[in-house]
């Protein structure tokens, strides 16, 4: 018996999906049905890792403790000096002990009131944004929920958590943008390029930043990871401090605008479950959930085995690699009832979203806040949204998102 409470089999089949197919990057989900039909784990020879399908298969690929993120740098290692900086002194790419010391550092300086502290800051920001979606809207017919709310949002709430200068904070989105686009598989050289210089002005500025909160500590998370000391008087170094900052940014701000976006594009595309959160503000925690679940964010997570392990009838020796195929995960039939319907009150809703284990999503609270925030103003002041147009999705598969998601308001357009 394996780690996922399959027996072990003999050969794994192989996985059938193109990756950069535009069909299959637009409905992914037919293809990870028909793969879960056959097995919990299927070796992918284009991406050359095994990628596990089914609810079980995952969950043990992020729980298992023989299976862990372990960073190896980008090569060449001159051309990437600050990429490999950022993820080899981040706590997602850190196994225990370094992980653990990370994790509770940061922990304890997420710990002083900073999640709650925004809570109404952020309901007001959101509002604020909504406001001139609507405004747009009256006066053009039309306007882009991700460039108004969705994009915006995250990159505003993170900036404030971490103290960023209000004149500072449109660097944050390109440069995240740029340095995500890493996590694809066969990216161009170019890109790779761009990735690097964004991440390397990234580092600079954030060294600056920090170097302020030394001198002149704020009511912000920089300057409590700053201050904030191990039992044993440790405290994170320099380049942790930068790369936990990054971190933020990037986990908070992606996954964040493509919830709200896959999500709000499912509720344009289910009038009935639209209808039914502004009825009634009080599904909205379920609501959250199930966007999260039905058109996953992040579709691919890697572990990579420190010891041989056995998921789902695939044999892994150290240094090789498995991934949980998230959005698979979150449509398998064994865990949830008809996985394929999209239902706000769907309860329970034991998604994989925020990950397992210990590199469960330290975020999680408030990216939760986050998307509330944001869908019940939507509910409040636009109503009767509808789609304007059919929105265009981004061509990457492992970030899964939108390039637009233009609404309209019926009120308007009747």
């Amino acid at each position: 018996m394996d780690a996922s409470g399959a027996q072990d089999l003999p050969s794994v089949t192989v996985a059938s999906f193109d990756q950069h197919d535009p069909a299959f990057i637009a409905d992914p989900y037919p293809a990870f049905a028909a793969m879960r039909a056959e097995g919990g784990v299927h070796w992918h020879e284009d991406m050359g890792v095994a990628v596990a399908v089914s609810h079980a298969a995952a969950s043990a690929v992020l729980k298992h403790r023989s299976l862990g993120r372990l960073w190896t740098d980008v090569k060449p290692v001159d051309r990437f000096t600050s990429f490999n900086l950022l993820h080899r002194n981040s706590l997602l790419e850190n196994e225990p002990p370094t992980h653990s010391r990370l994790r509770r550092l940061v922990a304890a300086a997420f710990g002083r009131g900073h999640v709650e502290r925004l809570r109404p800051w952020i309901t007001d920001l959101a509002d604020r944004l909504v406001d001139e979606l609507v405004a747009e809207i009256t006066s053009e017919g039309q306007a882009d929920l991700l460039s108004h709310v969705a994009a915006p949002l995250p990159v505003e709430v993170i900036a404030e958590l971490l103290g960023v200068p209000a004149g500072d904070r449109p660097l944050l989105q390109p440069w995240s943008n740029a340095i995500v686009k890493m996590y694809e598989y066969d990216l161009a050289a170019d890109k790779q390029a761009v990735a690097e210089h964004a991440a390397g002005e990234f580092v600079a500025y954030l060294r600056e930043l920090i170097a302020l909160r030394r001198v002149s500590p704020g009511d912000d998370l920089v300057s409590d990871l700053v201050a904030v000391t191990d039992t044993d008087g440790a405290k994170l170094t320099e380049d942790e401090l930068v790369a936990t900052a990054v971190l933020l940014l990037m986990a908070g701000h992606e996954a964040t605008v493509n919830v709200i976006g896959n999500g709000v594009q499912a509720l344009m595309n289910h009038p009935h479950e639209w209808r039914r959160l502004v009825d009634d503000h009080a599904l909205l925690p379920t609501a959250v959930e199930e966007l999260i679940r039905y058109d996953s964010p992040l579709q691919l997570f890697e572990r990579t085995a420190t010891e041989p392990v056995t998921i789902a009838g695939h044999r892994l020796e150290p240094g090789q690699k498995i991934a949980a195929l998230l959005g698979a995960a979150a449509r398998d039939p064994e865990v949830f009832t008809d996985p394929d319907t999209f239902d706000i009150t769907r309860n329970p809703n034991p998604h994989l979203g925020f990950g397992m284990g210990i590199h469960y999503c330290l975020g999680a609270p408030l990216a939760r806040i986050e998307v509330q925030a944001a869908l019940s103003s939507l509910a409040r002041k636009l109503p009767t949204a509808t789609l304007a147009a059919e929105p265009r999705r981004r061509a990457e598969f492992v970030i899964r998102g939108l390039h637009d998601l233009p609404l309209t308001d019926s009120r308007v357009t009747a």
